[in-house]
């Protein structure tokens, strides 16, 4: 079973939270959040509390699972650019240049490992199955 949360409009650069999101992709959540803990980037805490929401849309989803006995990991990661705000700052000699005030999307799905195995150990089970009926 998987889990989703979302974070809209966070205003930060995609390019700065990408660099953040990398860190973690793929990782146990345990290790994450210490990952995103101790980190100085202006984007892990945001992303930190985004992790414990997905947390807890997982366990919304699984109440008669344990979370110690699911072994959760971040299943995919990923930021898209968001809204951008247009400024103008005054130049020299009477121009004038833009500033792109940049903000992004971040999507965070997290899985568990133990559905994975049940899931392949669920497909060798029935290949097995077919290959002996085909074999008599």
């Amino acid at each position: 079973m998987e889990a989703v949360a979302k974070l809209n409009n966070v205003p930060t650069a995609p390019r700065k939270m990408r660099m953040v999101a990398d860190m973690i992709r793929g990782e146990r959540v345990n290790r994450a959040l210490n990952i995103l803990k101790f980190e100085a980037k202006e984007g892990a805490a945001r992303l930190e509390k985004l992790l414990l929401s997905a947390i807890s849309n997982w366990q919304a989803k699984n109440e008669d699972e344990k979370l110690e006995d699911a072994d959760l990991y971040i299943k995919e990661i990923f930021v898209d650019s968001g809204r951008m705000l247009k400024r103008l700052r005054p130049a020299p000699q009477g121009r004038a240049h833009r500033i792109r005030k940049r903000s992004n999307h971040v999507t965070l799905i997290i899985g568990s490992h133990n559905q994975v195995v049940e899931a392949i150990t669920d497909a060798v089970v029935e290949e097995e199955v077919t290959n002996e009926t085909d074999n008599n």
